[in-house]
């Protein structure tokens, strides 16, 4: 929005005509402190409704942890339902003092140097100019917990309580705000808004996370998983998978909505402000748009993934399977969030059927390793993650790349679109050191752990179920297919016919 200034010397010299020099200049002071008071209002009707949009995106990214709780919830055996939905509730809570002491600044605190932020450490000198306001912390502290989030399904139904603090604290404190200073601070050696990128001159184009929220929490769930091992009974002893089924379906589709709905505040609320518009103004066309093509994007791109999915699914299994659907639908979410806001919706479609064999491929190749994975976290997120990006540097148009990232003309964009290959070699960069970063930070991590025995639950407490041995007893009457040595208290019997001629 253009800056509104009137001065009396401005208007004085116009009014002398009709009056006296004395009164044209009382009259202009007049006249300009009553348009500049107009002026200042509509200034801070813009910053509040620029906040405004930027908490309620944080609300939506929010509540994609009950969507998380939810899915995490049906994925796994019902004897381990409490201890997942409680690491849910944790990923949260511990997340929020960490990233408040420390992630925060770590990653926004500016001015900074390229790899790490230095100022903000418990929000002091909060909020200012160069950092923004309480509405950007908030959202930020969701998309951290968020990456938390990711792992614990990786490392679900054998992994010890403490252990969930300890990688919960260090990602959301650390590990996260490095990766999202790199690539989303103003500052970061990376980020596609530093004047002097040292990437190629363009930066990396993550817009919403796909690598950084994204592979960030899928990366530290594979090494999670390849260290802890597989569950009892995921293999049996030729090798040969076990499928280990998850106890509600109806959770599972339940929490792929909730997560849906957030990816609403995702994706579309990385805009951060939506009070801007594109040229001079005063068309319907702006940020506002924008907001709404970002949206459509990702709809087309779920979407297409889900119906991929599900005829894939059929054709190679032989039966409809929801929750191979649901996966799918939020593996086409994952690869649209880095170029959702940069690509034709047309391109969205190629994004997200193209998601969908990325899983499909991924976890045959999992199997093949015998890595166990209850949610498929790693392969889903960290797989289709890394396809967004490399998407985006194919399929980024140069108009849009422009308006969302002004300031710099000639920008480099897609392949596909004829922007040359310097956007997607930046994109490639980005896939090997977030890869690189997080295995260097969490695998020692989760190693350590597993020497010090706080990783992993012991044989009889994972056979048993956590609920019981950890958390004071099981979520609800339940009894698992897998588990013969749980009996139901009452059991249904065929009813033989008898040999009998009366009508009884």
């Amino acid at each position: 929005m253009a800056t509104l200034t009137c001065t009396a010397s401005d208007l004085a010299p116009l009014l002398t005509t009709a009056t006296t020099a004395l009164n044209a200049t009382a009259l202009s002071e007049s006249l300009c402190g009553r348009f500049n008071t107009i002026s200042t209002k509509f200034a801070d009707t813009t910053y509040a409704v620029d906040n405004t949009y930027l908490l309620f995106s944080a609300y939506l990214v929010f509540a994609m942890q009950l969507g998380f709780a939810m899915l995490c919830a049906g994925s796994v055996r019902a004897k381990n339902t409490m201890n997942i939905m409680l690491t849910n509730v944790l990923d949260a809570a511990a997340g929020a003092p960490s990233y408040y002491l420390f992630g925060f600044a770590f990653a926004f605190g500016a001015p900074s140097n390229a790899f790490i932020g230095r100022h903000f450490f418990g929000l002091r000198d909060f909020p200012s100019v160069s950092g923004g306001d309480y509405s950007f912390f908030l959202y930020q502290w969701a998309f951290a917990i968020a990456a938390a989030g990711i792992t614990s399904g990786s490392i679900a139904e054998r992994t010890q309580f403490v252990a969930y603090l300890i990688y919960s604290s260090f990602l959301t404190g650390f590990v996260y705000p490095v990766v999202s200073h790199w690539f989303w601070s103003a500052d970061g050696w990376a980020s596609p808004t530093r004047s002097d990128n040292l990437l190629f001159g363009s930066g990396s184009i993550d817009f919403a996370g796909s690598g950084v929220v994204h592979m960030v929490g899928g990366v530290a769930g594979l090494w999670g998983a390849v260290i802890e091992g597989p569950r009892i009974g995921r293999f049996d002893r030729t090798g040969r998978s076990v499928a280990l089924r998850g106890h509600s379906a109806s959770l599972v589709v339940l929490g792929t909505f909730l997560l849906w709905f957030g990816w609403y505040g995702f994706n579309p609320g990385s805009f951060l402000t939506i009070l801007k518009s594109y040229g001079d103004g005063g068309t319907y066309y702006g940020q506002w748009s924008a907001i709404g093509r970002t949206a459509v994007t990702t709809t087309l791109a779920g979407c297409t993934a889900a119906l991929t999915t599900l005829f894939s699914k059929r054709l190679l299994v032989g039966h409809w399977n929801v929750l191979d659907v649901c996966n799918g639908l939020l593996g086409g979410f994952a690869a649209i969030t880095s170029g959702c806001s940069v690509v034709e919706p047309w391109a969205a479609i190629v994004c997200g059927f193209v998601a969908a064999w990325v899983l499909i491929g991924c976890n045959k190749v999992a199997e093949k390793l015998k890595y166990d994975d209850p949610l498929e976290a790693a392969q889903l997120h960290g797989g289709c993650g890394a396809w967004g990006l490399i998407f985006t540097g194919l399929f980024a148009t140069e108009k849009y790349v422009n308006e969302v990232y002004s300031g710099r003309s000639g920008r480099p964009y897609g392949l596909f679109m004829g922007g040359g290959g310097r956007l997607l070699a930046a994109q490639i960069v980005q896939i090997l050191v977030v890869a690189g970063w997080v295995s260097a930070t969490m695998g020692p991590l989760f190693y350590g752990l597993h020497k010090l025995k706080l990783l992993r639950i012991s044989r009889e407490d994972e056979t048993q179920g956590m609920d019981m041995t950890r958390h004071g007893g099981f979520a609800y009457v339940y009894h698992d297919e897998d588990d013969p040595s749980i009996k139901p208290e009452f059991m249904m019997r065929r009813v033989e016919p008898v040999n009998d001629a009366s009508p009884a």
